[in-house]
């Protein structure tokens, strides 16, 4: 099983926006892999956000339908600017 963590700052005036994007991204990515996704914020930084992914079968085909599920949502114009997504992908087995 594969877990994913995505971290980005976000842009304070447009952050109410962003996160109902990124909940209905995550919706529709639910329905598409039947993967579940949480949305945090940092407690010292609120505008840090990071989403996971848990439990990952099929790395490959969640990949692509994560990268069309953020272009057809446009996450990407409500980060800082300057800024952009770090996805870092951790497995489960040693």
């Amino acid at each position: 099983m594969w877990h994913y963590y995505i971290y980005y700052r976000v842009d304070a005036a447009d952050e109410p926006a962003l996160q109902t994007q990124i909940h209905n991204m995550q919706a529709r990515l639910k329905c598409r892999t039947g993967v579940a996704g949480r949305l945090l914020k940092q407690r010292e930084n609120p505008l840090l956000w990071m989403e996971i992914y848990e439990n990952v079968e099929d790395s490959a085909g969640f990949e692509r339908a994560l990268g069309r599920a953020v272009d057809e949502f446009e996450v990407e114009m409500f980060l800082a600017s300057g800024t952009q997504r770090a996805m870092e992908c951790f497995s489960d087995q040693a």
